[in-house]
Parts: structure tokens; C-alpha cells; sequence
């Protein structure tokens, strides 16, 4: 008896260890990891076709990119239109790094992330003074004026015929496409776990603050310089990052890469999927950068009228913004809360109705 009574008592707190474990905020980002790391393995063995796993890893640099947006415009309330020419700029540090100075990768990252703290140290003390639609066309300027760099210094950027770079090495190890592929989900999962960290912390709240009124937030004390240039800077890294990650996973670059389209594009990640989540952007970029080419192209019509997946994006835009500002990762919430009571409503019932209503 006392045995038995061992046992469940033992029982009980590992159920209640799971039970905690699942409700802990990493539990999704844990679930999250390793189906990414999944889709590695069944590449590997060949169960996924290359093209699609390459599909895979872009969404995840873009995801890392676009959870720097997130804060930017959805806790800090700042619109960027440059974010492709950070991009750019990290694949370019790598490429010509690695191309011209055969410097180790480690060194061009952190090369990298220094040219992305001064980029965005310059476009945050920009905000202070502009904000909305002409911080926009600022930053979009910027970025333009990146990508004509890219163009025409020819002696650092190999001009309009880019950057192609053999296979790197670190610590002797040569790494081929499946290794840099666990670097991505690496930094992918870490920056998930830090942009999630830093939103429920003060840092957090004070830029919420800002975003809602930068007169009450000077009021209580928030330094709007100190915030404005810190969120710039971690979306201007994490874009830098992205860039650097994927030279080295693609291991060539040019720069029509880097356009307005690509910039407009995490935009419209980040508003369709939610630009308070880190799952907003998970769907968000999944629908822009993945739901095209591992979804669409299979259909004939979409094989042939190639560009009508842009209709569908847009009409997506449109039906959010007029709907479901909060993206629709709040649609999915509120399905899930609905299908949460009506189950709860449904066993109710039917306990009633098995054992009576006492």
C-alpha cells in the first residue's frame, strides 16, 4: 500500500514537471528547434528535396531579420524601408572578408556587427527628429544609396557580377551547406529567445511606452534618445546577421538582391503575421517566403501566372489591416480560445447530462 502510494505520488510531480515544462514560455521555441532541425535530417536522408530545405533556411534568416523589425515597429512604433540594404551589407562584410581578405568568418561577423552598430547608431539619432512616413523614405534613401555602393565600388564589391565564395573553414573544419543550416536554426532559436526575453522586460515596456506617447513617456522619465537608438541598433544587427548568415549558407551575392521589394516584403511579413510575436513572424514570413515556392508553384495555374501570388499577399494586407490588425497569429488565438470554450462547453454538457446536474 504504501509502495503504491509512492508510486503515484512520484507519478503526479513528474505529470506536474511536464505540465510546467510545456507551459514555460521557451516550451514553443523548444518544439520549434527541433522540427527545424527535422527538416535538416530529412534532407539529409533525402526524404526532402534540397530546393525546399534551401527555401527553409532563407525563411529563417529572414525570420531573424524580421524579429529586428518586430521591434521596431511593433514595440517601438518606428517604419524602416532599409532593411534590405543591411542585409546586403552583412552579406557583402562576408563576402569580401572572406573573398579579398581571407580573413577567418568569426572575424567578418564581428566586423559585421561593429558596421551595424554605427548604421544604426546614425539612422536612431535620425529618429529623434523624424518619425511616420519620412523616417521611411529616409532609411529607404539610405538603403539606396547602399545598394549603388554595392553597384559601383567595383575593387570591394565586384560590382553588378557580385560575390561568390568558396566553402569556409572554422577551427579547421570545413563546413558545407547542412552544417551552416544548424548555425541558422542556432541563431534563430537564440535571437527568439532574446527578443522574447527583452519585450517582457522593463526595456520592453519602455519602448511600448514610447510607441504610445513619447510625451507621457518623457513624463515618467524614459529616455526617448536611449531606447530609440537601442531598437535601431538591434534591428539594424539582427538585418546585419541575416545578411552574414546568408553569404555564408548561399555563398554568392549581387546586388539587386537588395531592393525596395525585399524590404517591402519582411514589411509585409511582419503586418500580415503580427508585429507583437514572435510567431506573427514566423507565419508572416512562412506566407511571404515560403508559401510561394513550396506551395503555390506545385499549382498549374500558379505556374504559369507566376506573379499572381502578389494579388494574394496584397488582398492578405488589405483583409488584416481592416480585420485583424494584431496579424494573424491573433485570428489563430482567438480560434483557439473559441474551439477552448466550446470544448469546455461540450464536456460540461455531457456531464450533465451523464450524471446530472449535481
Amino acid at each position: 500500500m504504501i509502495l503504491e502510494k509512492y508510486k503515484t505520488s512520484k507519478e503526479n510531480k513528474i505529470h506536474q514537471k511536464i505540465v510546467q515544462f510545456t507551459k514555460h514560455p521557451f516550451f514553443g521555441i523548444f518544439i520549434a528547434a527541433l522540427l527545424m532541425i527535422l527538416v535538416q535530417v530529412l534532407g539529409t536522408a533525402g526524404l526532402i528535396r534540397p530546393s525546399a530545405v534551401d527555401i527553409l533556411a532563407n525563411m529563417w534568416i529572414y525570420m531573424i531579420v524580421g524579429l529586428g523589425f518586430t521591434l521596431l515597429l511593433g514595440y517601438a512604433g518606428l517604419a524602416s524601408l532599409g532593411t534590405a540594404g543591411f542585409i546586403g551589407v552583412g552579406s557583402y562584410v562576408v563576402a569580401f572578408s572572406l573573398g579579398k581578405l581571407g580573413l577567418p568568418l568569426l572575424v567578418a561577423f564581428i566586423m559585421g556587427i561593429v558596421i551595424a552598430i554605427i548604421l544604426g547608431t546614425i539612422v536612431g539619432f535620425i529618429s529623434l527628429r523624424i518619425e511616420g512616413m519620412y523616417l521611411a523614405i529616409i532609411t529607404l534613401g539610405l538603403s539606396e544609396v547602399l545598394v549603388e555602393f554595392f553597384k559601383f565600388a567595383t575593387p570591394i564589391t565586384n560590382g553588378l557580377l557580385g560575390f561568390q565564395i568558396d566553402r569556409f573553414s572554422i577551427f579547421g573544419i570545413l563546413f558545407r551547406e547542412h552544417m551552416v543550416y544548424y548555425i541558422l536554426v542556432l541563431f534563430l532559436i537564440l535571437t527568439m529567445i532574446a527578443v522574447v526575453n527583452l519585450v517582457n522586460s522593463p526595456t520592453g515596456r519602455a519602448m511600448l511606452s514610447i510607441k504610445n506617447s513619447t510625451s507621457a513617456a518623457q513624463a515618467m522619465g524614459i529616455s526617448v534618445l536611449k531606447y530609440r537608438l537601442l531598437t535601431f541598433v538591434i534591428a539594424t544587427v539582427l538585418a546585419v546577421i541575416g545578411g552574414m548568415l546568408y553569404m555564408s549558407y548561399s555563398r554568392s551575392t549581387i546586388p539587386n538582391l537588395w531592393n525596395l521589394a525585399l524590404s517591402l516584403n519582411i514589411l509585409a511579413a511582419i503586418v500580415i503575421g503580427g508585429s507583437k510575436s514572435i510567431w506573427g513572424v514566423g507565419l508572416g514570413t512562412f506566407i511571404i517566403f515560403g508559401f510561394d515556392q513550396l506551395v503555390l508553384k506545385s499549382i498549374p495555374f500558379f505556374q504559369t501566372y507566376g506573379n499572381a501570388s502578389y494579388i494574394i499577399n496584397g488582398v492578405l494586407i488589405i483583409l488584416v489591416v481592416m480585420y485583424y490588425p494584431g496579424g494573424l497569429i491573433r485570428l489563430f488565438k482567438d480560434l483557439s480560445g473559441y474551439a477552448k470554450r466550446l470544448y469546455n462547453k461540450l464536456a460540461t454538457s455531457w456531464k450533465e447530462y451523464r450524471y446530472g446536474k449535481n
